[in-house]
């Protein structure tokens, strides 16, 4: 008979056993998870979701083996018996800005609106030194960590000098965190920044740290010059780009259109991804689908940005929001677009909430966009396809991965959508990681209040 370990008592020194009677997300397994036990052979539970009943031999903090829950195990090898729980592999969040997070109560947004949320940041700048920085930004690392999170790319506010300080800052948390979230940085200015002769220097900073160049892209004279000049110095360096793009309500607002047109007669190589893209959802549909039609060819993803969008856009005090600004989901995953979902802001004058929780993100996401009635693939936008973006090999779960994993007690959709799923496990090569929430009083002294 297999010997049941309790998820609670699973010993750090257990390098050997079966993850058991587990729930898989159908979209969240490699085409073939192994040569012996194709996805076809694996066993479907008994209700209409896309998932599959199976076994997991984790041995050595790698997955073994995935074999149909029907099969009998081995008796002489320890299992744990998680009673047909949901099991994900972890999560990769593409769109974050570390430096910004837990400075609400030092710069809060007097009325939420997004211009009040550019005051507030550019006000609470003058605290931006390195022992404001750091404690804040790895504040938001841990609480990633301990929700499942295994990689991470933020932004980084870079005018004014900022950049050495957050690029280093950004820097020696990679270095801390290397082996259990992998971390990414994006340059943050205004795209007129690139009109500039100080943005070569800048493009130099980013590629001395490995970083990504980027910019916020909204309508202004010059534009289109501004994005090829971020194409041109890109490209010398042979750096990727991630722009946040049309973050308004304004139907008239495309650069995610000009991005994509000029990737294509560039013929540009590295990566291209689009933050928010909020005025597609405004846009007649026939001007949307050009664009969606661009994405596609140029082959640009796209990251949406739920949670912070609809707490910015279309807001008017004492008065119920008309338009939401989360871009057209189903639509660009109906062109075959690569579309990602990720918190953004956490805590600071864009978003007053967030905890760089990626359930969190993935259960309102589904609600807002209505991304059921089938869940299809979209468990993928919080796991491999932003692993791809970031050009990982992560968020899949197949014979010889590494076994990152979350284990929920929610055996379906239904359940995992319906609650905040705080009692999760998180696996990291096989092994329950601490998963204690930082207290929030931790930086009263960092914010000011002590």
């Amino acid at each position: 008979m297999n010997s049941t370990i309790l998820p609670e008592s699973l010993p750090s020194s257990l390098t050997h056993y079966w993850l058991q009677n587990a729930r898989l997300p159908l979209a969240c397994l490699e085409a073939s998870v192994g040569h012996k036990t194709p996805i076809a052979a694996l066993s479907a539970p008994p209700r209409s979701e896309d998932l599959v009943a199976a076994h997991l031999e984790i041995r050595d903090g790698r997955i073994a083996a995935i074999i149909p829950a029907s099969q009998v195990l081995n008796p002489d090898l320890p299992a744990w018996d998680v009673h047909q729980g949901m099991v994900w592999p972890c999560f990769t969040d593409c769109h974050t800005h570390l430096d910004k997070g837990q400075t609400w109560f030092r710069s809060p947004n007097p009325d939420g609106t997004f211009e009040s949320a550019l005051k507030a940041i550019e006000a609470d700048h003058s605290h931006w030194n390195a022992e404001d920085l750091y404690p804040r930004m790895s504040f938001g690392l841990r609480c990633s960590y301990a929700h499942g999170t295994q990689a991470v790319r933020t932004h980084l506010d870079c005018l004014d000098g900022q950049e050495k300080t957050s690029f280093a800052v950004f820097d020696r948390l990679r270095q801390e965190w290397a082996g259990k979230i992998a971390l990414q940085a994006v340059s943050l200015v205004p795209m007129d920044y690139y009109s500039r002769p100080e943005a070569s220097r800048l493009a130099d900073i980013v590629a001395q740290y490995g970083g990504i160049l980027g910019g916020v892209i909204y309508p202004q004279p010059g534009l289109e010059t501004q994005i090829e000049r971020a194409f041109e110095l890109a490209e010398a360096r042979g750096l990727d780009l991630d722009f946040h793009v049309d973050e308004s309500l304004d139907p008239d607002a495309e650069g995610l259109r000009v991005v994509a047109e000029t990737k294509l007669r560039r013929g540009f190589g590295g990566r291209v991804n689009c933050g928010h893209c909020c005025s597609l959802s405004v846009q007649s549909s026939d001007r949307a689908q050009a664009t969606l039609a661009l994405l596609k060819q140029a082959e640009i993803s796209v990251v949406s940005l739920p949670l912070c969008n609809l707490y910015l856009q279309d807001r008017q005090p004492g008065r119920m929001p008309r338009y939401r600004g989360v871009t057209l989901l189903p639509e660009l995953r109906r062109f075959e677009v690569a579309v990602a979902l990720a918190s953004d802001n956490c805590r600071d004058a864009f978003f007053a909430y967030g905890d760089h929780d990626m359930v969190e993100v993935f259960t309102q996401s589904v609600r807002i966009g209505q991304l059921d009635r089938p869940i299809g693939d979209w468990p993928r936008a919080v796991t491999h396809t932003p692993a791809q973006i970031m050009g990982l090999d992560a968020g899949l779960i197949g014979v010889d991965r590494s076994a990152d994993l979350v284990v929920f007690k929610a055996r379906s959709f239904s359940e995992l959508l319906a609650r905040p799923q705080s009692d999760r496990i998180v696996l990291r090569h096989g092994t329950p990681i601490d998963s204690t929430l930082p207290a929030y009083a931790e930086l009263d002294e960092v914010i000011g209040l002590s």
